[in-house]
């Protein structure tokens, strides 16, 4: 993208065509294909409120681009209205599938019996074409959540929408304004197709692996032989160091609302107000860093939970995970920019107290890349750290000795199937790093949310320490671009199981060089420290390249539950588990 002097975008007239449609002023759209309606809504989404909603989902061309393709809609609008309920009552939602395939609809974040939940071939068995499935269950929390289809790739093509639950007692001190903003990420050509490329060749879509140029940037800063130690590495782990995302900008376009950034969502506000901004990240592969120039952002809620509100400049957030900030603006219009964790793209919306108004859009940051911390953890000092694939014969994941579980568990344990093709690299000595923002934002001068950050207002849910503890490894092989857990993708994995009202500990461990938003279904993930003070109650736990984090769970929710990465592709790949309460 060209950026003016003053960081405005500059509209190349493809771009300026995408902009109309982008906000429903291109008009006489045909149907590119039998099935599908013409003109979804782009935009605000529609509020729907109440007690019984009716949502149908269908198929309608929309242009990115100047592109043709075909969305998966809720009631003709993408994102799909946002659904505003309130704590307490018990909701009634009727989702007809007008699609030629099945389809689902899983509410992100809620606490509902397992049935509800919406994932095909675990909690029920999808939505057949023409049918309508009724959704029936009480509203036990407040907060921003979100929904999105659970049947194969729908979820990237617009099948999404946001949740706002309003507390049944209302708040002593409210914004002056309240808007959702959901970001998501959008390509023209078929997911399944880009799956076929991945498979093919992982690192099909990263365009910015080193060069010739960075070789001799290197040679001239560190030396010929630090440089070529340095490609030697990355070439015997068969590995890039700017690996930070599958899909990048020469495929997906980054939306704000549904809106590209020429198209440029705006909300409006008056000079002094509290604005309250509901982010969504219903993208299917991208982590944003998101920030508004010269706005401070005050952090209020996390994945649907009030936190002890903090102030930073920017905040990283991965696919799956929402947060509340409050914001006042001090111009007559400030921007939001979300720029994409890779740096070839960013979303961008504008506040403004009028129409029209813009503020400049900041450049993408360079980018950086990933440093042996990200690979090895503690061991990240160099390659003598990192053992060859095949010399270690652990125990497997044996158990602690239940005096060992006031902390969480610090010794390593690989599960014998890491051993295997689908694992392409392990690590012995990761780091937990709460307070690291991750690759790109560590020393850039603005202050950046950490986990470490957030403490959630009340403490954990359950006083009780955990009674066992399980270690679980997020794997995978870049090569064959096969992602798993503990070696061993979905199809080939067993349910893991919680006894029915434990409370237990899980530890995840990222063996691999990408980060992970590993959602668990129908129970919160309460994040602690390495010394085992409660931390943070999440929905979705972002797991950084090395690292090592654990969380409790109390498993009050009997019945079969999805736990898995919200990298779309990841997912779909296998890192995904089943877990049993029983």
């Amino acid at each position: 993208m060209e950026f003016e002097s003053n960081g405005r975008l500059l509209l190349p007239r493809r771009r300026f065509v995408q902009g109309l449609a982008a906000g429903g002023l291109l008009a006489g759209w045909t149907a590119a294909s039998g099935g599908a309606e013409a003109g979804p809504r782009l935009g605000t989404p529609p509020v729907l409120r109440g007690t019984e909603f009716d949502l149908v989902i269908a198929e309608q061309t929309i242009v990115i681009d100047g592109v043709a393709s075909i969305a998966t809609t809720v009631n003709g609008s993408l994102p799909g209205p946002t659904l505003r309920l309130r704590e307490g009552d018990t909701v009634t939602i009727r989702v007809t599938n007008r699609l030629r395939e099945p389809t689902s609809i899983h509410w992100h974040g809620l606490l509902l019996p397992y049935d509800m939940d919406g994932v095909p071939g675990i909690s029920f068995d999808g939505i057949a074409p023409g049918a309508t499935f009724t959704y029936r269950f009480p509203v036990r929390q407040a907060g921003s959540y979100w929904y999105h289809s659970h049947s194969g790739f729908q979820e990237v093509r617009g099948l999404y929408g946001s949740i706002v639950i309003d507390p049944a007692r209302p708040a002593s001190l409210a914004e002056d304004r309240d808007y959702t903003v959901l970001l998501s990420d959008w390509s023209d050509e078929d997911p399944m197709r880009i799956m076929a490329k991945l498979k093919t060749q992982s690192d099909y879509y990263n365009y910015q692996q080193p060069t010739v140029q960075d070789f001799a940037r290197d040679v001239a800063r560190e030396g010929w032989k630090a440089a070529l130690d340095r490609r030697r590495m990355w070439n015997r782990m068969r590995m890039s160091p700017t690996d930070l995302a599958d899909l990048s900008s020469a495929t997906l376009r980054y939306l704000c609302n549904g809106m590209t950034p020429e198209a440029n969502w705006t909300g409006l506000f008056q000079r002094g107000e509290r604005v309250r901004l509901r982010l969504v990240n219903g993208s299917g592969n991208t982590f944003y860093d998101v920030r508004m120039p010269g706005v401070p952002l005050r952090v209020v809620q996390v994945d649907g939970q009030e936190i002890e509100p903090v102030t930073v400049d920017e905040f990283r957030f991965g696919p799956g995970e929402t947060c509340d900030v409050v914001v006042q603006p001090t111009d007559d219009a400030a921007t939001l920019f979300a720029q994409t964790m890779d740096r070839t793209g960013f979303a961008r919306a504008t506040l403004a107290v009028r129409e029209g108004l813009t503020a400049p859009v900041p450049k993408p940051d360079p980018v950086q890349w990933l440093g042996m911390a990200d690979m090895m953890g503690g061991m990240g000092h160099g390659m003598q750290g990192m053992r060859p694939m095949q010399s270690m014969d652990h125990a497997g994941h044996a158990l602690p000795a239940a005096d060992a579980l006031a902390v969480p568990g610090s010794r390593v344990r690989h599960a014998r199937t890491e051993y295997g093709p689908s694992t392409d690299m392990r690590v012995d000595q990761p780091r937990t790093g709460l307070d690291d923002p991750g690759i790109g934002l560590r020393d850039n001068g603005r202050r950046v949310l950490t986990l470490d950050d957030m403490r959630t207002l009340g403490g954990p849910l359950d006083a009780r320490g955990p009674g066992r503890e399980i270690e679980l490894h997020l794997t995978g092989n870049m090569e064959r671009y096969t992602w798993s857990i503990d070696g061993l993708e979905y199809g080939k994995s067993t349910p893991v199981h919680f006894a029915h009202g434990e409370r237990l500990r899980v530890i995840l461990h990222n063996d691999t060089m990408m980060t992970h938003p590993m959602h668990l279904h129908g129970m919160w993930s309460e994040v602690e420290t390495p010394e085992g003070d409660f931390q943070v109650r999440r929905h979705t736990v972002p797991v950084q390249p090395a690292q090592r984090l654990s969380f409790l769970v109390t498993a009050d929710a009997p019945g079969r539950w999805a736990w898995h990465c919200h990298l779309l592709m990841h997912m779909e790949a296998g890192m995904f588990r089943e877990a049993l309460v029983a």
